[in-house]
Formats: structure tokens, sequence, C-alpha cells
């Protein structure tokens, strides 16, 4: 299957190419659609002894990529051209209607196009990430493919937990009066597709140079020295959320490497499953880490910790890998390598991992709510553990002030009691994943790790994991999100004065200011601010307008009226020209980065000096 996102299709049947090409009643000669996610299907001579399975296995398919794309509808389109080992015309038919019937029963709208007919069709593809995937089908996959389940079986997995404490079912969404909450329950419970489109954040990633690495494997990225700043600023403030707990906090580094021949790493590694990058090496079989917590887990057991340390946190900038598949990969969102600022928190027992739990979700609130998001969470927990502990869920829920959706997963069958995934919901209307944390009462055992107590006797902690503003990535995906929100809104976009990677932009009318110019930069980096000058030979509008593609928050233009009065015109992004001195412009940007890192510029001050990105 060949599966493309449309913007717009359209097909018109010619004539028969087969003699056993199916009448036409009931079918659409002609069919336009806007927003369309078009199945192009080739039914092979191999699929033919289990026509079912392969069916609904290809419906499953669809309909994840229907849903992560917001296609509006699905078109079945016969297809030859894939492979030239075709079934036989009876069988690819019955398959193809297999297709539909099974996409109508999840709930798609579905069209399928005539088969057996010569059709000219035209199609304008999106263009992002997801709206082109090839997909195969093997039918060895699809016998063992597990059925989805239903609506209501999936309704029957979920319930609502209110700021008040009380369960609800799922059914009753709708009373509340939060979008947030509706659409997290619409997208991840009754699986209703969002309005689809292309996202705007992809070109904001290239205005700043966050882009793929074609020569690696998919899903890794590369930046820009605009970008890096970004990358970098993010993962210094990393550091300083965790230090904000209130709890001691060390920070680690280590490999990324390790050996499954290791029971406990063995372990760990198979709950990802196929997710996992494996090598082999001088007869070893090693993975590349997917979290920090090999790395912190093989230090902590190590470690003399006295019940006196507790809790006690260890940090770790950490290179995480994990084989998503093609079709999911989605720039700065869903990669194979990202980078995980995790923080892993040791506690005497339960109680007070549910204590500590409290400020982490605070503060993991907090974070989101300065880029002007807010989140829903999904709490993933047993059901025994909701019961035991429905006043500490309940407290939690309070604290974000609506609903959260809780999820009930297997007894026993995960090392941690409690997973929360904190979601934003995107500009097309999308939950996106981006800050998390869980209680873990398994892995201490697993690895060994112990403190003594005040009798002088081992126990093992219990750990709460968390990233307290996601991955470095998604941080900055959610940052670019709300610029889309900007956008749309009939805002300027712009991102934080911290994260720009260009803060302030001094532009000499002409040469003759160049060294005033200068000045200005100097005395603006001198206090930790990146500032440039454009001093191309370019006019003065242009490189003004320049500045406001690149989001610069301050252009300031000097001339000769400025040189004299001491008194600079500064272009604030989203707020209009402004006259002041020096100073007052520093105190300004130091004033909005205050509590932020302070990174350098990574290229030249002069936009002269620099090649184009």
């Amino acid at each position: 299957m060949l599966l493309i996102h449309a913007e717009r299709f359209e097909y018109s049947v010619r004539e028969r190419a087969l003699p056993s090409a199916e009448e036409l009643d009931g079918l659409k000669p002609q069919l336009s659609l806007d927003n369309a996610l078009v199945a192009f299907v080739t039914v092979e001579e191999g699929d033919e002894g289990n026509l079912p399975s392969v069916s609904e296995r290809a419906c499953d398919e669809i309909v994840e990529v229907h849903r992560r794309v917001g296609a509006s509808a699905v078109v079945v389109y016969p297809y030859a051209h894939l492979s030239n080992r075709l079934a036989s015309s009876a069988k690819a038919l019955e398959a193809l209607k297999a297709v539909e019937r099974g996409l109508r029963a999840r709930g798609v709208e579905v069209y399928r196009a005539p088969f057996g007919w010569y059709k000219e069709f035209m199609i304008r593809c999106y263009g992002h990430p997801l709206a082109e995937v090839f997909k195969v089908i093997e039918p060895s996959q699809a016998k063992a493919a597990p059925q989805p389940p239903s609506r209501e079986e999936r309704a029957r997995e979920y319930a609502i937990l209110t700021p008040s404490g009380e369960l609800l079912p799922v059914s009753e969404y709708e009373r509340f009066e939060s979008e947030l909450f509706r659409a997290l329950v619409e997208r991840e419970v009754l699986k209703k597709p969002a309005a689809g489109g292309r996202p705007r954040y992809l070109d904001y990633c290239k205005k700043f140079g966050i882009e793929w690495e074609p020569m690696s494997d998919l899903g890794h990225m590369r930046f820009s020295p605009e970008a890096l700043v970004m990358v970098n600023a993010v993962a210094e403030y990393s550091w300083r959320c965790a230090n904000e707990l209130g709890i001691p906090v060390l920070r680690v580094k280590g490999t990324n490497m390790f050996d499954l021949s290791v029971p406990a790493v063995k372990q760990h590694a198979e709950l990802y499953g196929d997710r996992l990058y494996e090598i082999r090496v001088g007869g070893k079989s090693l993975i590349l880490r997917y979290a920090a917590c090999h790395q912190q887990f093989a230090m902590m057991k190590d470690w003399l910790i006295s019940y006196r340390h507790l809790p006690l946190g260890v940090f770790e900038l950490a290179d995480s890998y994990r084989l998503e598949q093609p079709g999911e990969l989605l720039l700065c969102f869903r990669l194979r390598k990202f980078t995980m600022p995790d923080l892993h928190i040791l506690c005497r027992d339960l109680e007070e991992a549910k204590e500590v739990s409290l400020k982490v979700h605070e503060k993991i609130y907090e974070e989101i709510k300065k880029l002007g998001h807010d989140y829903v969470s999904i709490y993933n927990t047993t059901r025994s553990f909701l019961e035991g502990n429905r006043d500490f869920l309940a407290k939690l829920v309070e604290m974000e002030g609506k609903p959260a959706l809780v999820h009930f997963v297997e007894e026993g069958k995960y090392y941690w009691v409690l997973n929360v995934e904190y979601n934003i919901i995107d500009v097309l209307g999308r939950p996106r994943e981006i800050g998390t944390f869980q209680i873990d009462v398994g892995n201490a055992e697993r690895f060994n790790i112990t403190y003594v107590d005040e009798r002088g006797e081992r126990h093992h902690p219990v750990i709460i994991h968390t990233a307290l503003i996601g991955s470095i990535e998604r941080y900055i995906y959610a940052t670019l999100d709300k610029a889309a929100r900007m956008e749309a809104e009939g805002r300027p976009p712009r991102l934080p004065t911290w994260l720009s990677p260009i803060q302030v932009r001094v532009i000499p009318v002409t040469r003759d200011y160049l060294e005033y110019a200068e000045a200005v930069a100097s005395e603006l980096e001198r206090a930790g601010i990146r500032a440039d000058v454009d001093d191309r030979d370019e006019t003065l509008a242009r490189r003004v307008r320049d500045a406001e593609v690149k989001w610069v928050p301050y252009v300031v233009v000097v001339g000769k009226r400025e040189v004299e009065s001491g008194l600079l015109s500064v272009r604030v992004r989203g707020e209009g020209e402004a006259k002041m001195t020096v100073e007052e412009l520093r105190d300004r940007v130091l004033g909005e980065l205050e509590g932020y890192p302070k990174v350098p510029l990574y290229m030249p001050r002069r936009v002269s000096d620099r090649p184009a990105f």
C-alpha cells in the first residue's frame, strides 16, 4: 500500500481495463475530495490464502495513518503497479471490498474506486513527513495480528477522574467545559480524526535550520548554528528545572550502549520490544539505550545511599534511541534519536514517592504554562492502584483544575504503578505528549539499588522517572506549536526571547555607522545577550525584513539621528517601534531572560561573515 495524504484528489473512470471489471452500480465513476488519505493498494498472490487477516491488518494500518494525519476521508484505490506478483482479479476485488467494509465498520468515511477500469486521476500531496507512507502487509504478520478493540471495548479501558475525585465513565466526557480534555478523549479513546492539514511548525523548523539528516538513518536530525542555540538553551534550562524541586540532585553522564547478556538490562529492554536499536559487536548483543535508566541505575547500584540522602535526584541529558516506524516519524516530535533530560528520584517508599510526585506534577504544569500552553493528562494505572490511592490521584487532578483521562492497564504487567502522560493539544487538534512521570516499584530490585535505613537494614527505594519539560526536541516542538497558534490567531509568531537564536539585531543605516552598531552589540553581548550586526550591502528595508523573517525580538536601526541623540530606534516584535537608550534596551532584554540560561551566539557576529544555511 502507498498511502498519500492529499490536499486534493480527483479521479474519473475512462474505460474497462479487464473483462472482469466490476460493474459501476453503487460506485462513484468520478470523485473529488479535499484532505483525503488515498490508499493505493496492490493485492499480491501470496495474500490469497489469508485474505481476511491481510485485509484486517491493512485496515489497521490505514486507520492509524488516517488518525495521525487527520484526513477527512479515505479513498481505497486499486493500483496494480506496486508489485509484479498480482493476485487473481477475483481475490483482489474480494480483498479491496473487505478493506472498504473494515474501514467503514471502524467509523471511517471511505470511498472505493472501481476495480478493473482505466482511470485518470489528479493528486496534490500535502508534503509533510507523514504525507507519503509505504506499507507492506505480509500474510505471516496478518495471522499474528491481534484484532483491534471495538470502540465500546476501548471505552471500558478508560474512565474520567474529576478534580473532586469522582470516577465517571468516559462516555460522559462531553459534560466538561474543557475543550482540551474533550479533544483528548475524542482522539485517544474514540479515535475521531482531527481537522488535518499541513503542520505549520514544519516551516518554522526550516526557518531556524532544524532538519532531518538525509545521510543518516531515518528519524535522525541535524541543527544549524541558530537551531543549536535553541537546543543547548533548552538543555541547560532542563537542568535548572530539576534543581527547582527542592531536593538534592546529582548530575551524571555515561554511555549509550548496554550489554543484553546482563539480566537486568535484558529484562528492562524487553518492555520495548521491536523499538530497540540492537547491534552485534565481538559476539555480544548490545542495545542503544532508549532512556537514561540503564546508565543511572548502573551507577546507583554501586553507591552507598543512606535514608538521610532521600529523596535524592539523579539527572542526565541522555541520547536516546528508539526504532520508531518510518510512517510514524515526525520532525522534532517522533524521532529515532532524541535527547532526554531524564531525572530519577529515589524515595524511601511509596508514601514518600507520592509526596515528591506532587512537587513533580506541579513543576511540569508550571513549565508548560510558561510557554502559553496547558496540558491534559492521561493517568495510566491499574484499577487496584486507583482504588487504593484515590485521594492521591484526585489531588493530582485537582492541581490540574480539569478532569484527567484514566487508562487502566493489566495488573503487574509494568514496573510502574502510575505513568502520567502530559499532552498538549496542538494547533491541528491532535494530542501531543510532551512531559511524563512514573512511579517505579520494580527497577530498584531488578538493578539491585538499595539504601540503608535507620536500623542499618537495606531496602529497595521507589523510583520516580520524569522528564519535567519533555525531551529537548519535543519542548522545542511545543514552543513552535505555540507560535503556530499565535499566527492562526492573527498575531506575529515569535519565540520566547530566551530561546530566540538572535535576541537583538543591530542594523546600521550605512557603513558609516557600522562602528557604532558594533559598539551597541558589544555592550549587549557583555551582558550575556545574543546580539549580531547586519552589515550586508543590502537595502535597509531588506535587512529589516530579513530580521522580521527570523523573528528577532528586538531590531535596532542606527543612523545619524541615533548616534547624535543616544536614543536607539528599536522595533519590538509584536509591539511596534520604541525609543530607548542602550542601557534601557539591555535592561529590558535582561528582564525577559531572568531565570533562563544565557547561551552564546554560535556564529560570527557580522551577518556578512556567515554562509547561507
